[in-house]
């Protein structure tokens, strides 16, 4: 009977033995300056073959010290693959040093090479770490780490401090490369509560939760991890990094103490934080600040009514002062010296422009808002580090709101900037004690219409004039390219790179007005490919915007965000060549989305020798979430096939 037994308990243990060593361990951490051979002999990150480095692990942990102080100890190790990854080998560690808010301590960093089939350490010097003071707020500790090539591994740590209970940091799992392994311990005493947002889609490695005794109180101890996390791609009109890396978000809600009778909440409204804004020396006591020479630019606008009135104040802003830059909500070195100077950051310019447009007896107000880089702000987390801007807010009717920011080069006074729509902006009215939350929305689509009139030579080429209209962002978007970048590389943008279109001439109307929609007038000619004696093969999309498929991957990370509406027309009279028939024309037609939120008509036509077009291509949502995307690429693939169909004319 035992034998039998011992016999049975050894068939199970097999078989548990057997069934661990199919399943691949989860990876982890290890000791600083203790490295593992095989990762030093790694050539490719195992889930991310292209990848040009990887984290191969990044642990976080947060503790509070006897002052109720927060340290989070923080200890990463990246391995280099090519020489494309040695940037990672440059570190910037940013941090609030203002009033000794937050600090550094204890910075270590090594690279550790093989050598000879052993690790071989190079410490950092302490004389190559290099702080900066960003601003009366921010620093950055800098610093390269020696001796790195494909190959190395290169780690630091250091321990964050911060004196503010509210300041909990956040913990991003997910980064611009793979990820091996990523852990965060949170231990946190019974007196705080934190209210913890979890943006993450892939399950945790690790999610464990205890009460653990210390000295006098309980303290709640989490501990999250996950492994082999992709690295996020920068994909087509994705919103932010900010918005979509995979990342714990924590804000304090209260302080509690039932033995020392005390309940303190930090769940802050709207109105709290904008009462703070209203009072800070770096904001609120800069809005009535006077401007030297102020009267000359009054006396102007005095003259002005309206639209008029605001446009001239506007552009006196964007034009004299110069943006360093730097976006902040809060000033750095006050709006009276910034408009001396003609520099300044986002919050120098727009309280400066809130300043004038207020003198001159506008109704407006000042507002922070978060620009698209920065991540979206989230109305249900009421905190000032939301936003990193500051503009202004002018209601002008029921249906109807400016939002003037005027350190973008190419903004314009009645137009969001597009890098804030799709947010919110808190905006601050001090005497009547209202400050609010605003939704930045772009409900009017923005357009274009380009029409092509041309000949069809018998010899395979196109001779014609082209005219766009475009009105709003695209208005926006095509002088911004233009000035940037120059005519030559304007018109190649606008043949596509096609170095069988010439355009011998380019046109502007409109360029400097910014109430009018931006005229383009474009002389032409094009060899259509494909065409010979017999054949001519004619794509009438010529000219526009959608000529190339920005989705043709079949997978997808981020939502897709256009931004705003838009609208798009296609029309065309082409004057076939004598001699010649149509042998294929595409149908005309409708496709429209399921949800109706896209959709494009095609008209086709041939009468008396010319072919007639016009396509129409509606997009009435500005933003496409990522569950959805299967079904959003295979109709815009339908569509650009629709888009891009050939008119094919035969020789009779």
């Amino acid at each position: 009977m035992n034998r039998i037994l011992a016999t049975l308990f050894l068939s199970v243990l097999a078989v548990a033995v057997s069934a661990q060593s199919q399943t691949p361990a989860v990876p982890g951490t290890m000791p600083y300056g203790k490295v593992d051979v095989a990762d030093l002999e790694l050539k490719a990150c195992e889930f991310e073959k292209d990848a040009n480095a990887e984290v191969l692990f990044d642990k976080g942990d947060l503790y509070f010290d006897q002052q109720f102080n927060i340290i989070v100890q923080r200890h990463k190790r990246i391995k280099i693959f090519n020489e494309n990854g040695m940037k990672e080998a440059e570190i910037r560690i940013p941090y609030q040093g203002g009033n000794r808010l937050e600090y550094i301590t204890g910075l270590q960093a090594q690279t550790i090479n093989l050598v000879n089939g052993k690790p071989e350490i190079i410490k950092l010097d302490k004389s190559q770490i290099f702080t900066k003071n960003i601003d009366k707020v921010r620093n950055e500790i800098a610093f390269t780490f020696p001796n790195v090539k494909a190959g190395s591994i290169i780690e630091y740590k250091y321990a964050w401090n911060t004196v503010s209970y509210s300041n909990f940091p956040a913990w991003f799992f997910q980064q611009k490369i793979p990820v091996r392994y990523s852990e965060y311990i949170t231990s946190v005493p019974e007196y705080f509560t934190y209210r913890t947002q979890v943006r993450t889609y892939e399950p945790f490695v690790k999610n464990t939760s205890k009460t653990e005794a210390q000295v006098g109180y309980m303290s709640d101890k989490n501990e999250r991890a996950m492994a082999n996390i992709h690295s996020l791609p920068d994909e087509a009109y994705m919103s932010s990094y900010a918005d979509n890396y995979q990342c714990l978000i924590f804000q304090l809600t209260n302080i509690t103490s039932h033995q020392a009778g005390i309940f303190k909440t930090y769940s802050d409204t709207w109105a709290k934080v904008g009462g703070i804004l209203a009072d800070d020396e770096d904001f609120g006591k800069q809005l009535k600040k006077k401007l030297k020479g102020e009267e000359v630019i009054l006396a102007n606008a005095a003259k002005l009514k309206g639209d008029d009135k605001i446009a001239y104040i506007f552009n006196e802003v964007k034009n004299t002062m110069k943006w360093d830059g730097v976006d902040r909500w809060y000033t750095t070195e006050g709006t009276p010296t910034a408009w001396e100077k003609k520099t300044g950051n986002s919050a120098e310019i727009n309280i400066i422009l809130y300043h004038l447009l207020k003198q001159a007896g506008l109704d407006v107000y000042p507002m922070v808002v978060s620009t698209r880089e920065h991540g979206k702000v989230r109305p249900y987390h009421t905190s000032l580090s939301q936003f990193n801007r500051a503009v202004v807010y002018m209601p002008v009717s029921e249906d109807k709101e400016y939002v003037l920011d005027a350190t973008g080069k190419y903004n314009v006074f009645n137009e969001i900037p597009a890098e804030l729509l799709n947010s919110s902006g808190l905006y601050i009215d001090k005497g009547k004690e209202l400050y609010d939350i605003v939704s930045l929305e772009k409900l009017t689509p923005s357009s274009q219409t380009v029409f092509v009139t041309a000949q069809i030579k018998p010899d395979g080429k196109l001779e014609g004039t082209t005219n766009i209209r475009s009105s709003s962002y695209n208005r926006l978007n095509a002088i911004e390219r233009y000035k940037t970048d120059g005519e030559k590389k304007y018109i190649d943008y606008l043949r596509n790179d096609d170095n069988g279109i010439k355009i011998a001439s380019l046109k502007f109307e409109n360029l400097d007005v910014d109430t009018l929609p931006l005229l383009h007038t474009i002389n032409f000619t094009a060899d259509l490919s494909g065409s010979d004696d017999t054949y001519i093969y004619l794509n009438p999309n010529l000219f526009s915007s959608l000529r190339k498929n920005p989705f043709l991957a079949e997978n997808r990370l981020t939502d897709i965000e256009f931004g705003y509406n838009r609208n798009f027309s296609i029309g065309g009279r082409y004057t076939m060549p004598a001699g010649f028939k149509v042998d294929a024309m595409p149908k005309s037609g409708k496709i429209v989305m399921p949800d109706k939120s896209i959709s494009m008509s095609r008209i086709v036509g041939e009468q008396d020798g010319v072919i007639s077009i016009r396509y129409v291509v509606e997009f009435s949502s500005p933003i496409y979430l990522k569950k959805d995307y299967p079904d959003f690429r295979e109709f815009v693939k339908v569509l650009y096939e629709m888009l891009n169909e050939q008119i094919i004319l035969k020789k009779a």
